[in-house]
């Protein structure tokens, strides 16, 4: 056990001291903090001004607009003719105008002017005009409150009720994913960097035949515990500094964009689940590993074949479009289940839909017996090729020796 501790002990500390780690570590809250600052800066610039309102004129033929009411930032002047109109857009006065004509109640049609080379009118400002003259035409015909809700945007709620017909205590929406997102993204990146330094660690000690002298005064299950615990716990300690940080930057995001963080919601399990993927995720691609590390000659190679299995955990996060399109799906039941996928795909999923207690369950039974026979294969493995050096051993040399081990 003495030798375990010291081996965990040397190991975690060339974990934390590694620059890769250091990065990883508070680039993530370091990163956050500068997108904020640069959104809180880009928000204070992009105020408008008085003096930058945009000005719209108009000519009101049959007279239907007795007052113009102005918009947010947009002003609306009257011209009692074409020219008059033309002359202001000329002098720059006004950006555009346009023209109510005698026919417009019956023909609807409205003529617009621009000095812009223009196929079609923007979105905006049609939006602009319309709101103008909704406003203008109602405004005595309808109350106060009947004209605000028909001149402004469709305010539409959607509420998830339980198969019993209940309300649910947790109702989705887009902030919720925005949690589980962070954390899957950082699991992935915290699972590779693990990943990563395991393969280099034995990569680096078979290269240096260092391996042949610890193996001298420790067994392979005190090296391999030692190592495993360490960089697992450098892993939390990089999960912790996040989730530390998190608090203060939703204080700070929720001020940016006025209190709509506020509406997140967080699935009570989160954190508990968080923690078993995190933790069997971490234990499913140290295994696979310790399997890579020991059949590769040189840490460079280790780190390449390392790879192959390391995106796997990336992908759910490229096809997070069809999980939110269908987060009950076929495809994100598979992923769901798949162990290589399931601990970020988990995550993922928890801020789309509620995920069947089955489909949990079952997930965490594979990742443990993946888990299990990887370890078991992972060991042999580990005992034939890791004193072994050359030419890297292909797939059916390696099953050869998995059945005569």
């Amino acid at each position: 056990m003495n030798k375990t501790f010291l081996i965990f002990k040397h190991e975690l500390t060339l974990a934390i001291k590694r620059a890769g780690y250091i990065i990883l570590t508070l680039i993530v809250p370091v990163l956050a903090l500068l997108a904020i600052g640069i959104a809180q800066l880009v928000t204070s610039l992009s105020k408008t001004p008085e003096n930058n309102i945009m000005h719209i004129g108009y000519v009101d033929e049959p007279g239907l607009v007795d007052k113009a009411v102005d918009e947010d930032f947009t002003s609306f002047i009257p011209y009692a003719s074409k020219e008059n109109a033309n002359q202001a857009l000329t002098s720059n006065e006004i950006s555009t105008y346009f023209i109510i004509p005698d026919n417009y109640l019956s023909s609807g049609t409205i003529q617009r002017y621009t000095l812009e080379k223009e196929n079609t009118t923007s979105p905006a400002t049609v939006a602009l005009i319309k709101r103008f003259l909704s406003e203008n035409l109602l405004k005595d015909k309808i109350s106060p409150e009947v004209l605000h809700l028909v001149v402004s945007p469709l305010n539409l709620e959607v509420t998830r009720v339980t198969a019993q017909g209940e309300q649910a205590q947790e109702q989705k929406s887009f902030f919720n994913v925005i949690i589980p997102g962070i954390f899957a993204l950082l699991l992935s990146l915290a699972l590779m960097f693990g990943t990563i330094t395991l393969v280099s660690s034995l990569g680096e000690e078979k290269e240096s035949h260092l391996i042949e002298v610890l193996f001298s005064s420790v067994s392979i299950r005190q090296l391999l515990i030692g190592k495993l615990l360490a960089l697992g716990l450098a892993g939390l300690l990089q999960v912790l500094v996040w989730l530390i940080s998190t608090p203060l930057l939703l204080l700070l995001s929720s001020s940016l964009f006025g209190g709509l963080m506020s509406v997140i919601e967080i699935p009570g399990n989160f954190i508990l689940l968080g923690l078993i993927y995190f933790i069997l995720g971490y234990l499913l691609f140290a295994v696979l590993s310790i399997g890579v590390g020991a059949i590769t000659p040189t840490a460079r190679e280790g780190g390449q074949l390392s790879m192959f299995y390391v995106m796997l955990g990336f992908v759910p996060l490229w096809f997070s479009s069809l999980l939110f399109a269908f987060p009950n799906g076929t495809f994100s039941v598979i992923l769901t289940l798949f162990p290589a996928t399931a601990p970020v795909q988990n995550m993922l999923r928890l801020g789309v839909t509620d995920i069947p207690l089955w489909q949990i369950l079952v997930s965490i039974g594979l990742l443990v017996l993946t888990i299990s026979f990887g370890l078991y294969s992972s060991i042999k493995i580990f005992r034939v090729y890791m004193l072994i050096h050359g030419k890297r051993p292909g797939l059916k040399t390696i099953f050869q020796h998995l059945k005569s081990a």
